[in-house]
């Protein structure tokens, strides 16, 4: 799609250090990794029989257990936030909008507008035990192939929406800078959603004394925080990457922004290959932080708790990482 470039100035809080609670370590290093003969399962939905289902970035659907992949479908665009929806999965098609894939492998669209406007980038999403679907579409600017555009720009054009079990669309929270993850808690009163280039994870209240607020739950994380999903009481925060002092010299300043958007792709800000997924309890406590600094397990983009492991999918690489928590 043809966009202009119009950057907008942001001050960004001095990046915290990969010190203290954040220490830099490699616990993921030692994770199990599972070949999935493609790249970018960018998330992964666990199975009761202990596989995931991830969707790569040539468009299909797998079912990946550590020794065997199984194609399920091809969704015929790029695939990133999965969650299930009943027997179905239902899949964040960044190109298309969402999708239900039934176990048969077809293909349904749910969604591919709103207000009569044709998703642009649709990312994740959380399903409420009601059937209501929470989702986000990160910008109505840029397509994913050139997402770090938006990132650059800063412009706020992403959105929270919800979908009702009788099809109903609306948007929940606005003028959001890289919409991306969506977890609903576990008592389904509030929902998180985190904010790429703002560096946060805010919470929109559903019931209580606050519906319809919204609060900031994390701030000034030390990474680009992607995917989200809440499991057995703790909020998992995956960081695609740590922080950049480049991108966060650049944020202030438009005319940086617009002499990187002018460079060629190779020279434009990329993910540092240092994975990190951070575990929060829902008062925004940190209780779990797991990296890899040796970069094995890197560009990691969403993390899934089932059984005492954690399922990691990164938009770049051709495995799961699959880490035994201690």
């Amino acid at each position: 799609m043809e966009t202009s470039f119009v950057p907008v100035a942001w001050n960004p809080l001095k990046a915290p250090t990969l010190t203290a609670a954040f220490e830099k370590n490699a616990a993921l290093a030692t994770a199990d990794l599972w070949a999935t003969g493609a790249d970018g399962p960018e998330d992964a939905i666990v199975h009761s029989d202990g596989s995931v289902i991830v969707g790569t970035a040539d468009g299909m659907l797998l079912r990946v257990d550590g020794t065997q992949v199984t194609a399920l479908a091809n969704v015929g665009g790029r695939p990133l936030g999965l969650e299930w929806y009943g027997d179905d999965v239902l899949v964040c098609n960044a190109d298309l909008g969402l999708q239900l894939v039934s176990k048969s492998g077809t293909v349904t669209s749910l969604v591919s507008a709103v207000d009569d406007e044709r998703l642009v980038l649709t990312n994740n999403a959380s399903v409420a035990d009601d059937g209501t679907i929470y989702f986000t579409e990160s910008t109505n600017r840029w397509t994913l192939d050139v997402y770090v555009n938006d990132l650059l720009e800063g412009q706020t054009t992403g959105r929270l929406l919800v979908r009702s079990p009788s099809g109903e669309l609306r948007t929940l929270v606005g003028d959001l800078q890289f919409a991306n993850g969506v977890a609903l808690d576990g008592a389904q009163e509030s929902v998180f959603f985190a904010e790429t280039g703002r560096y946060r994870v805010s919470r929109y209240w559903l019931k209580g004394d606050r519906a319809g607020q919204t609060d900031v739950f994390l701030d000034n994380l030390p990474g680009f925080p992607d995917n989200l999903s809440f499991d057995d009481g703790i909020l998992w925060v995956a960081l695609a990457s740590p922080r950049q002092g480049i991108v966060d010299l650049m944020n202030p300043k438009p005319w940086l922004r617009s002499l990187a958007f002018r460079m060629p792709d190779a020279l434009k800000p990329k993910p540092l290959r240092h994975g990190i997924i951070l575990g929060y309890d829902d008062k925004g406590t940190l209780i779990h932080n797991l990296q890899d600094s040796t970069g094995t397990v890197a560009i990691t983009t969403s993390a899934r708790f089932s059984d005492g492991r954690v399922f990691i999918g990164s938009l770049a690489d051709p495995h799961v990482a699959v880490y035994t928590l201690g």
